[in-house]
Protein backbone atom coordinates (compact mmCIF):
# COMPACT_ATOMS: atom_id res chain seq x y z
CA UNK A 1 0.00 0.00 0.00
CA UNK A 2 0.84 3.65 -0.77
CA UNK A 3 2.91 5.07 2.64
CA UNK A 4 0.48 7.23 4.49
CA UNK A 5 1.46 10.78 5.46
CA UNK A 6 -0.95 13.37 7.67
CA UNK A 7 -1.85 15.30 4.31
CA UNK A 8 -3.64 12.27 2.58
CA UNK A 9 -6.04 11.74 5.02
CA UNK A 10 -9.08 14.12 5.97
CA UNK A 11 -10.13 14.43 9.17
CA UNK A 12 -13.19 13.61 10.55
CA UNK A 13 -14.12 16.44 12.88
CA UNK A 14 -17.14 15.99 15.95
CA UNK A 15 -19.20 18.76 14.04
CA UNK A 16 -21.41 17.96 10.92
CA UNK A 17 -24.47 15.22 10.37
CA UNK A 18 -22.96 12.54 8.72
CA UNK A 19 -18.98 12.57 11.16
CA UNK A 20 -20.17 10.03 13.35
CA UNK A 21 -21.89 7.36 11.03
CA UNK A 22 -18.70 7.82 8.81
CA UNK A 23 -16.30 7.14 11.50
CA UNK A 24 -17.90 4.55 12.82
CA UNK A 25 -18.27 2.86 9.40
CA UNK A 26 -14.27 3.91 8.81
CA UNK A 27 -13.33 1.93 12.35
CA UNK A 28 -15.40 -0.77 11.31
CA UNK A 29 -13.46 -0.95 7.72
CA UNK A 30 -10.21 -0.52 9.12
CA UNK A 31 -10.47 -3.22 11.76
CA UNK A 32 -11.43 -5.38 8.78
CA UNK A 33 -8.77 -4.93 6.89
CA UNK A 34 -6.13 -5.33 9.95
CA UNK A 35 -8.36 -8.27 10.69
CA UNK A 36 -7.69 -9.88 7.15
CA UNK A 37 -4.11 -9.24 7.36
CA UNK A 38 -3.37 -10.81 10.89
CA UNK A 39 -4.76 -13.88 9.95
CA UNK A 40 -3.10 -14.26 6.61
CA UNK A 41 -1.21 -17.03 8.32
CA UNK A 42 -3.81 -19.27 8.15
CA UNK A 43 -4.46 -19.00 4.47
CA UNK A 44 -1.04 -19.28 3.71
CA UNK A 45 -0.87 -22.78 6.16
CA UNK A 46 -3.49 -23.94 4.11
CA UNK A 47 -0.94 -23.81 1.09
CA UNK A 48 2.20 -24.93 2.85
CA UNK A 49 2.81 -27.76 0.65
CA UNK A 50 3.53 -25.49 -2.14
CA UNK A 51 6.68 -24.21 -2.46
CA UNK A 52 6.81 -20.32 -1.37
CA UNK A 53 8.40 -19.05 -4.49
CA UNK A 54 5.78 -20.99 -5.98
CA UNK A 55 3.21 -19.43 -4.08
CA UNK A 56 4.67 -16.25 -4.55
CA UNK A 57 3.95 -16.35 -8.24
CA UNK A 58 1.07 -17.03 -7.91
CA UNK A 59 -0.56 -14.29 -5.55
CA UNK A 60 1.39 -12.03 -7.77
CA UNK A 61 -0.47 -13.48 -11.15
CA UNK A 62 -3.70 -13.39 -9.82
CA UNK A 63 -3.43 -10.13 -7.89
CA UNK A 64 -2.58 -8.06 -10.74
CA UNK A 65 -5.62 -9.94 -12.32
CA UNK A 66 -8.08 -9.61 -9.65
CA UNK A 67 -7.22 -5.96 -9.14
CA UNK A 68 -7.27 -5.17 -12.67
CA UNK A 69 -10.44 -6.24 -13.04
CA UNK A 70 -11.40 -3.95 -9.45
CA UNK A 71 -9.76 -0.98 -11.10
CA UNK A 72 -11.52 -1.70 -14.35
CA UNK A 73 -15.25 -2.12 -12.80
CA UNK A 74 -14.54 0.96 -11.06
CA UNK A 75 -13.53 2.94 -13.92
CA UNK A 76 -10.06 3.95 -12.32
CA UNK A 77 -7.79 3.68 -15.21
CA UNK A 78 -7.77 7.36 -15.86
CA UNK A 79 -5.57 8.60 -12.94
CA UNK A 80 -2.65 5.76 -13.33
CA UNK A 81 -1.90 6.74 -16.57
CA UNK A 82 -0.08 9.87 -15.94
CA UNK A 83 1.77 8.16 -13.04
CA UNK A 84 3.33 5.68 -15.67
CA UNK A 85 4.40 8.79 -18.00
CA UNK A 86 6.75 10.21 -15.69
CA UNK A 87 9.92 8.07 -15.44
CA UNK A 88 11.17 8.50 -11.57
CA UNK A 89 7.78 7.40 -10.60
CA UNK A 90 8.26 3.98 -12.75
CA UNK A 91 11.83 3.41 -11.33
CA UNK A 92 10.02 4.14 -7.79
CA UNK A 93 7.22 1.85 -8.18
CA UNK A 94 9.51 -0.90 -10.10
CA UNK A 95 11.62 -0.71 -6.85
CA UNK A 96 8.58 -0.92 -4.93
CA UNK A 97 7.93 -3.73 -7.00
CA UNK A 98 11.36 -5.67 -5.70
CA UNK A 99 10.55 -4.77 -2.08
CA UNK A 100 7.09 -6.39 -1.86
CA UNK A 101 8.07 -9.29 -3.65
CA UNK A 102 10.94 -9.63 -1.01
CA UNK A 103 8.38 -9.20 1.90
CA UNK A 104 5.98 -11.52 0.88
CA UNK A 105 8.49 -13.98 -0.05
CA UNK A 106 10.15 -14.07 3.50
CA UNK A 107 6.05 -13.99 5.14
CA UNK A 108 5.07 -16.56 3.66
CA UNK A 109 8.47 -18.45 4.29
CA UNK A 110 7.83 -17.58 7.64
CA UNK A 111 4.26 -19.65 7.84
CA UNK A 112 5.93 -23.02 5.83
CA UNK A 113 8.77 -22.75 8.21
CA UNK A 114 6.64 -22.32 11.53
CA UNK A 115 8.65 -18.93 13.08
CA UNK A 116 5.26 -16.93 12.40
CA UNK A 117 6.76 -15.33 15.99
CA UNK A 118 8.92 -14.03 14.30
CA UNK A 119 7.15 -12.51 11.80
CA UNK A 120 4.82 -11.00 14.23
CA UNK A 121 7.62 -9.21 15.91
CA UNK A 122 8.90 -7.70 12.28
CA UNK A 123 6.07 -6.20 11.81
CA UNK A 124 5.47 -4.79 15.27
CA UNK A 125 8.97 -3.24 14.61
CA UNK A 126 7.91 -2.24 11.48
CA UNK A 127 6.75 1.36 12.46
CA UNK A 128 9.67 2.30 14.58
CA UNK A 129 11.65 1.37 11.81
CA UNK A 130 9.97 3.45 9.29
CA UNK A 131 10.51 6.58 11.74
CA UNK A 132 13.98 5.91 11.88
CA UNK A 133 14.33 5.42 8.11
CA UNK A 134 12.21 8.74 7.64
CA UNK A 135 14.86 10.63 9.78
CA UNK A 136 17.79 9.43 7.43
CA UNK A 137 16.29 9.36 3.93
CA UNK A 138 13.81 11.93 4.49
CA UNK A 139 15.85 14.54 7.45
CA UNK A 140 12.49 14.04 9.87
CA UNK A 141 13.20 15.15 13.10
CA UNK A 142 12.78 12.61 15.82
CA UNK A 143 12.23 13.58 19.83
CA UNK A 144 13.80 12.20 22.47
CA UNK A 145 10.89 10.11 23.65
CA UNK A 146 10.87 8.89 19.69
CA UNK A 147 14.27 8.16 19.74
CA UNK A 148 13.95 6.19 22.76
CA UNK A 149 11.40 3.98 21.04
CA UNK A 150 13.75 3.22 17.98
CA UNK A 151 16.48 2.20 20.86
CA UNK A 152 14.06 -0.25 22.70
CA UNK A 153 12.46 -1.93 19.50
CA UNK A 154 16.41 -2.49 18.02
CA UNK A 155 17.26 -3.65 22.03
CA UNK A 156 14.17 -6.52 20.99
CA UNK A 157 15.79 -7.57 17.94
CA UNK A 158 19.28 -7.56 19.92
CA UNK A 159 18.08 -9.52 22.92
CA UNK A 160 16.61 -12.39 20.04
CA UNK A 161 19.60 -12.37 18.38
CA UNK A 162 21.82 -13.39 21.35
CA UNK A 163 19.65 -14.94 23.45
CA UNK A 164 17.64 -16.58 20.77
CA UNK A 165 18.11 -20.29 20.33
CA UNK A 166 17.69 -20.06 16.66
CA UNK A 167 20.40 -17.34 15.97
CA UNK A 168 19.86 -14.20 14.13
CA UNK A 169 16.05 -13.25 13.34
CA UNK A 170 16.85 -12.97 9.62
CA UNK A 171 12.92 -13.16 9.39
CA UNK A 172 12.10 -10.18 11.32
CA UNK A 173 14.55 -8.10 10.69
CA UNK A 174 14.01 -9.13 6.68
CA UNK A 175 10.62 -8.67 6.87
CA UNK A 176 10.77 -5.13 8.67
CA UNK A 177 13.91 -3.71 6.33
CA UNK A 178 11.87 -4.89 3.52
CA UNK A 179 8.90 -3.04 4.31
CA UNK A 180 10.65 0.30 5.90
CA UNK A 181 11.89 0.65 2.49
CA UNK A 182 8.91 -0.23 -0.04
CA UNK A 183 7.01 2.33 2.40
CA UNK A 184 10.17 4.76 2.19
CA UNK A 185 9.97 4.48 -1.45
CA UNK A 186 6.31 4.36 -2.12
CA UNK A 187 5.46 7.54 0.12
CA UNK A 188 7.75 9.58 -3.26
CA UNK A 189 5.11 8.62 -5.38
CA UNK A 190 1.83 10.47 -5.64
CA UNK A 191 -0.84 6.70 -6.04
CA UNK A 192 -3.49 5.32 -3.79
CA UNK A 193 -2.74 2.02 -2.22
CA UNK A 194 -4.86 -0.36 -5.01
CA UNK A 195 -3.37 1.87 -8.00
CA UNK A 196 0.30 1.69 -6.83
CA UNK A 197 0.53 -2.52 -6.00
CA UNK A 198 -1.54 -3.22 -9.31
CA UNK A 199 1.32 -1.31 -11.48
CA UNK A 200 3.90 -3.33 -8.91
CA UNK A 201 1.91 -6.42 -9.54
CA UNK A 202 1.99 -5.76 -13.11
CA UNK A 203 6.11 -4.96 -13.23
CA UNK A 204 6.23 -8.47 -11.70
CA UNK A 205 3.94 -10.78 -13.51
CA UNK A 206 6.34 -11.68 -16.43
CA UNK A 207 8.75 -12.48 -14.19
CA UNK A 208 6.17 -14.70 -12.19
CA UNK A 209 4.23 -15.88 -15.34
CA UNK A 210 8.30 -17.31 -16.73
CA UNK A 211 9.15 -18.63 -12.89
CA UNK A 212 5.89 -20.95 -12.86
CA UNK A 213 6.89 -22.30 -16.56
CA UNK A 214 9.85 -23.52 -15.14
CA UNK A 215 9.47 -24.13 -11.70
CA UNK A 216 8.40 -28.01 -10.83
CA UNK A 217 5.27 -27.83 -9.74
CA UNK A 218 4.62 -30.53 -6.40
CA UNK A 219 1.65 -33.28 -6.83
CA UNK A 220 -0.94 -31.52 -4.59
CA UNK A 221 -4.42 -31.85 -4.57
CA UNK A 222 -6.89 -30.08 -6.99
CA UNK A 223 -8.41 -27.70 -3.93
CA UNK A 224 -4.44 -26.42 -3.17
CA UNK A 225 -4.33 -24.76 -6.52
CA UNK A 226 -7.94 -23.44 -6.39
CA UNK A 227 -7.17 -21.82 -3.07
CA UNK A 228 -3.86 -20.26 -4.61
CA UNK A 229 -6.26 -18.68 -7.42
CA UNK A 230 -8.18 -16.53 -4.53
CA UNK A 231 -4.54 -15.26 -3.31
CA UNK A 232 -5.44 -12.22 -5.81
CA UNK A 233 -8.60 -11.90 -4.02
CA UNK A 234 -7.07 -11.71 -0.08
CA UNK A 235 -4.45 -9.05 -1.31
CA UNK A 236 -6.90 -6.59 -2.60
CA UNK A 237 -9.96 -7.00 -0.46
CA UNK A 238 -8.25 -5.88 2.33
CA UNK A 239 -6.59 -3.12 0.64
CA UNK A 240 -10.26 -1.48 -0.55
CA UNK A 241 -11.40 -1.85 2.93
CA UNK A 242 -8.38 -0.31 3.93
CA UNK A 243 -8.79 2.91 1.20
CA UNK A 244 -12.62 3.07 2.77
CA UNK A 245 -11.54 3.15 6.67
CA UNK A 246 -8.57 6.10 5.40
CA UNK A 247 -11.74 8.07 3.89
CA UNK A 248 -13.68 8.43 6.93
CA UNK A 249 -10.79 8.15 9.62
CA UNK A 250 -8.09 10.39 11.30
CA UNK A 251 -4.72 9.58 10.66
CA UNK A 252 -4.38 9.15 14.19
CA UNK A 253 -6.98 6.13 14.60
CA UNK A 254 -5.42 4.06 11.68
CA UNK A 255 -2.00 4.51 14.01
CA UNK A 256 -3.60 2.99 16.57
CA UNK A 257 -5.78 0.33 14.30
CA UNK A 258 -1.81 -1.07 12.52
CA UNK A 259 -1.31 -3.07 15.22
CA UNK A 260 -3.97 -4.98 15.25
CA UNK A 261 -1.87 -6.97 12.23
CA UNK A 262 0.84 -8.46 13.98
CA UNK A 263 -1.34 -8.84 17.13
CA UNK A 264 -3.01 -11.26 15.68
CA UNK A 265 -0.01 -13.11 13.72
CA UNK A 266 0.88 -13.46 17.26
CA UNK A 267 -2.12 -14.85 18.39
CA UNK A 268 -2.09 -17.55 15.31
CA UNK A 269 1.49 -18.58 16.02
CA UNK A 270 1.25 -18.97 19.88
CA UNK A 271 -2.67 -19.97 20.01
CA UNK A 272 -3.60 -21.60 17.02
CA UNK A 273 0.19 -22.96 15.11
CA UNK A 274 1.39 -23.76 18.95
CA UNK A 275 4.83 -22.10 17.90
CA UNK A 276 7.20 -22.74 21.22
CA UNK A 277 7.60 -19.47 23.18
CA UNK A 278 10.64 -19.07 25.04
CA UNK A 279 12.46 -16.54 27.52
CA UNK A 280 14.12 -15.00 24.70
CA UNK A 281 11.32 -14.39 22.30
CA UNK A 282 8.95 -13.36 25.61
CA UNK A 283 11.59 -10.59 26.09
CA UNK A 284 12.09 -9.26 22.56
CA UNK A 285 7.92 -9.03 22.53
CA UNK A 286 8.38 -7.03 25.61
CA UNK A 287 10.56 -4.57 24.51
CA UNK A 288 9.10 -4.27 21.85
CA UNK A 289 5.42 -3.68 23.09
CA UNK A 290 7.31 -1.31 25.52
CA UNK A 291 8.82 0.79 22.67
CA UNK A 292 5.44 0.95 20.97
CA UNK A 293 3.96 2.43 24.26
CA UNK A 294 6.48 4.73 24.51
CA UNK A 295 6.21 5.92 21.07
CA UNK A 296 2.33 6.07 20.77
CA UNK A 297 2.60 8.06 24.42
CA UNK A 298 5.09 10.45 23.00
CA UNK A 299 2.83 11.17 19.97
CA UNK A 300 0.04 11.23 22.07
CA UNK A 301 1.24 14.02 24.49
CA UNK A 302 2.38 15.83 21.36
CA UNK A 303 -0.86 15.97 19.68
CA UNK A 304 0.95 14.16 16.75
CA UNK A 305 -0.41 10.67 15.30
CA UNK A 306 2.01 7.82 15.27
CA UNK A 307 3.28 6.89 11.80
CA UNK A 308 1.27 4.07 9.89
CA UNK A 309 3.03 1.22 8.44
CA UNK A 310 2.03 -0.53 4.90
CA UNK A 311 0.33 -3.92 5.52
CA UNK A 312 2.68 -6.37 3.32
CA UNK A 313 0.73 -9.11 3.38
Amino acid sequence: MAQITQQTVPAIGASGPNAHPAARAGLVYGITAYSMWGVFPLYFRAVAAVPPLVILCHRIFWSALFMALVVSVRREWKPIGPVLRDRRNLALLSAGALFIALNWLIFIYSVASHQVLQASLGYFVNPLLSVALGMIFLRERLRGWQWLAVLIAAAAVVNLAVRGSGGFPWIAVSLALSFGFYGLVRKLVDINSLHGLLVESCILMPLAVVALAFLRAPHVPLSTWGILSLSGVITAIPLLFFGAALRRLQLSTIGFLQYIGPTLQFLVAFCVFHEPMDRSKLGSFALCWLAIAVYVADSLLNRRPPAVADEPE
